[in-house]
């Protein structure tokens, strides 16, 4: 008997739990019920100790509902427990469906894990957004350019760009486009003869850069290149061949110090050389009596100039 009021105790403990527990998700039931989400509230408890958070699944639920889509709601806490903003990916995917954009939950679930923002991405695909090049971040407010007579340009450019959706995954971002059309500005400028041509057709350098692709194997399309601002900003030429003057003056004139210094070496040399000489004479001069004297003693200096030496000597 005892027994049996153990487990009656034991089954109306556990009852009052699922009721207290149950009451708690009444509302949220009832608003998915009239929302025309079919959930049960067995089904929210589950969650709750799956360590989901049911109004947010639910929430997300009727929200897609409302928005014509059909989730499954599997993908929605599978999505949640991988650590996906399903907030941000439901919203998106309303966003897509209402575009009528052949977009479904799982690819913008895929864009969400992959670490990209997947209300951008959408919102740029059905707006296109427009970036400065250079970007604005970087510190310079013009991108410089020099046409082969050497003058300068500075460059403002406004690229517009559409996201894929099908390359956000893998695909480069907005650095990588700004870096290709900053790169196609300086060689369409560096081929121009004459800055004149660019500043009487800005639009040339819009055509070379769209005829090059800069957009592949990233995740936007270019629709186009605009140049906002273009300016001469200085002769470049001009000073680079000043520079190369002032360099070429001073290579000649350390040579020509070179050549003065090796001209003074080679005086000083000649000036010691001459007192050597010089000194070395007053030597041989000096042995001039002395081999006189011994010449005369030895009586060889007479028979040199044909004396016969007498009877006393």
């Amino acid at each position: 008997m005892l027994f049996i009021y153990i487990v009656a105790g034991v089954l109306l403990l556990v009852l009052l739990v699922v009721a207290v527990v149950a009451l708690s998700f009444l509302n949220l039931w009832l608003q998915a019920r009239a929302s025309g989400v079919k959930v049960t509230l067995l089904g929210m408890v589950a969650m709750r100790l799956r360590q989901v958070d049911p109004p947010l699944v639910v929430n997300a639920m009727i929200a897609m509902a409302k928005g014509g889509l059909t989730v499954c709601q599997d993908e929605l806490e599978a999505h949640l427990l991988a650590g996906g903003d399903l907030e941000g990916v439901s919203e998106a995917a309303i966003q897509a469906a209402k575009a009528g954009l052949d977009i479904d939950f799982r690819r913008l679930a895929a864009i969400d894990l992959a670490g990209r923002n997947v209300r951008e991405a959408v919102r740029t695909c059905v707006s296109p957004k427009v970036l400065t090049c250079p970007a604005p971040r970087n510190g310079a407010d013009r991108l410089f350019a020099v046409c082969r007579d050497g003058i300068q340009l500075r460059v403002l450019v406004r690229v517009t760009v559409r996201t894929r959706i099908e390359r956000v995954v893998g695909g480069a971002g907005e650095e990588t486009i700004i870096a290709r059309v900053g790169e196609g500005i300086v060689a369409a400028i560096g081929r121009a003869d004459s800055h004149k041509d660019i500043l009487a057709a800005p639009d040339s350098i819009s055509r070379r850069i769209l005829e090059h692709g800069l957009d592949s194997n990233t995740c936007f399309e270019i629709l186009s290149v605009d140049i906002a601002d273009v300016s001469v900003d200085e002769n470049v030429g001009a000073r680079l061949l000043r520079e190369q003057a002032d360099a070429d003056k001073r290579v000649a004139q350390a040579q020509a110090e070179m050549r003065r210094a090796a001209a003074v070496a080679a005086q000083q040399e000649m000036v010691s050389r001459t007192v050597e000489m010089e000194a070395r004479v007053v030597a041989a001069r000096a042995l001039v009596p002395r081999g006189v004297a011994q010449g005369l003693r030895g009586g060889r200096l007479g028979r040199r100039r044909g004396l016969a030496p007498t009877q006393n000597g």
